[in-house]
């Protein structure tokens, strides 16, 4: 019995080692499917015969969706080559960057009549100064004249500021831009080193450029440290942000039921003391398994696959839990697991795998689909199982009715005696 059984594992265990090395999963769930109900039927006619293998499937290799990326890759790279050529050549996108080109005329106008006001007013307050010394004296009218005077120097060296302002801000916009090169993001430190600016002053000089419209889709990221220059750069920014809180959740998660684990080892141990040293190593290994179902269970997001690996592992967990009540179904229960649950886990992994790539293309769609109908398998397969290990009882049960029947008839205490 345990030779067939053994059989009925490896088949099983070859047919989802091929399907992951190949990342093939088509008829993964039919092949399961006939090994496991031949399985299920040699156990409920005592364990005694086995089925035939399976073919195996092959179809797509990994290799082949690695050379998708590949080219993706190579795509990307030449289209950051056509971008950084395209700003090299000033062919500014508008839709990212305004060009301020009234602006910098503005910014010309205000300088150059500013520094020519200042000078024309500047020299004709040094002549007044130099009449009045040759004079001795400061007529009322050279007064007049230079009280007049100062305040249009004042105002024309705040043209002349400004206007140099504006020129020198679009001069660093310009040199921000040539140095994205192409690209929607960059690391503001990178900006400063480049543009012989401190870090803050480049901070703050961008968190003004971006309120002005300069950048028409700019952001910051939340530590001021990258620069953003699209709406699509920005939310996958927010997109991996949010992946990385809810990795973090997680992880905060897994550490809290590691250590209710930990605890409930504690005590599970003193009650598994009594149990032979055979017996105690299959239920470790059982825990193991099912703390491995749960961390796959907890990196798949998707809540209908998420269920069915919650009701896997909760069978799993019974299972071992009649293993701990009547160590007799050891053999059985040993090398029945010792296929099932190793193939479940790389099946869960396939699927994590799977599920966490970018892409999502129709053969992973696929190899996603025959992963969770081999999971309703898998579990239809555990629920029998559990079921036959309570046949005994059932039987046992089923004789004490027997005789309590019996004894009740004999005593003359069945149909209508008791009226």
């Amino acid at each position: 019995m345990n030779n067939e059984w053994e059989k009925f594992g490896k088949d099983i265990k070859d047919i989802v080692d091929d399907a992951i090395n190949s990342q093939d999963f088509n008829q993964l769930n039919k092949a399961i499917t006939n090994t496991v109900n031949e399985a299920v039927s040699a156990l409920q006619k005592g364990l005694k015969t086995a089925g035939d293998a399976v073919n195996r499937a092959s179809f797509l290799s990994f290799g082949e969706y690695e050379k998708q990326k590949e080219r993706e890759r190579n795509y990307q790279n030449n289209q950051d080559r056509q971008n950084s050529f395209k700003v090299q050549k000033s062919d500014i996108r508008t839709d990212l960057f305004r060009k301020n080109t009234s602006l910098k005329a503005g910014g010309w106008a205000l300088a150059v009549c500013g520094y020519t006001f200042s000078i024309g007013i500047g020299i004709a307050i040094m002549i007044l100064f130099l009449v009045s010394f040759f004079l001795g004296s400061f007529p009322i009218g050279i007064k007049i004249a230079i009280a007049i005077l100062i305040p249009l120097l004042a105002g024309s060296g705040i043209m002349a500021w400004k206007g140099s302002g504006i020129l020198s801000g679009l001069k660093r916009y310009q040199n921000y831009i040539a140095q994205l090169q192409g690209r929607t993001y960059c690391n503001i430190k990178e900006l400063a080193d480049r543009s012989g600016k401190s870090f803050r002053f480049v901070v703050k000089d961008l968190k003004k450029m971006i309120d002005k419209g300069w950048f028409r889709q700019g952001h910051l990221d939340q530590e001021n440290t990258c620069l953003m220059v699209s709406h699509d750069t920005y939310q996958e920014y927010q997109n991996i942000q949010k992946q990385r809180l809810e990795q973090k959740q997680t992880e905060q998660k897994e550490t809290e039921q590691r250590q209710r684990e930990l605890e409930g080892q504690g005590r599970s141990q003193d009650s598994d003391s009594s149990l032979n040293p055979e017996v105690q190593k299959v239920i470790s290994e059982g825990k193991e398994y099912i703390r491995k179902i749960r961390q796959c269970n907890q990196k798949i997001p998707e809540e209908k696959i998420s269920r069915k690996i919650s009701h896997m592992e909760l069978l799993i967990q019974k299972i071992f839990d009649r293993v701990r009540e009547d160590p007799d179904s050891l053999d059985d229960i040993q090398k029945l697991m010792e296929y099932y649950l190793p193939t479940t886990v790389k099946l869960l992994e396939a699927y994590q795998q799977l599920d966490s790539q970018p892409i999502q293309g129709e053969n992973i769609i696929s190899s996603k689909k025959e992963i969770e109908q081999t999971l309703d398998t898998l579990n239809l397969a555990f629920e029998k199982l559990l079921d036959s290990l309570f046949e005994e009882v059932a039987w046992d049960l089923s004789s004490d009715i027997s005789v309590l029947h019996t004894m009740l008839a004999q005593e003359g205490l069945t149909g209508n005696d008791f009226k």
